[in-house]
């Protein structure tokens, strides 16, 4: 097999692995999004939703002298 050949095969690889990949991470986006919090959705997305929020403390935190 010659160098253009190889080049040619390794860089549609990659390519289309690029391609999964973003359209894997663009599914599971629009997923996660397609319901807004607090509203009713299937209980899968109902269970995630009993934390009480995804970032950060979940209550202020509290300063002391």
């Amino acid at each position: 097999m010659n160098t253009f050949v190889s080049t040619l095969y390794r860089d549609l690889t990659c390519g289309a692995a690029a391609i999964l990949i973003t359209l894997v991470l663009g599914a599971a986006f629009v997923r996660s999004t397609s319901v807004a919090p607090g509203q009713a959705g299937s209980a899968r997305v109902l269970a995630l939703q009993t934390t009480h929020g995804w970032f950060g403390q979940p209550e202020p935190a509290v300063l002391v002298d």
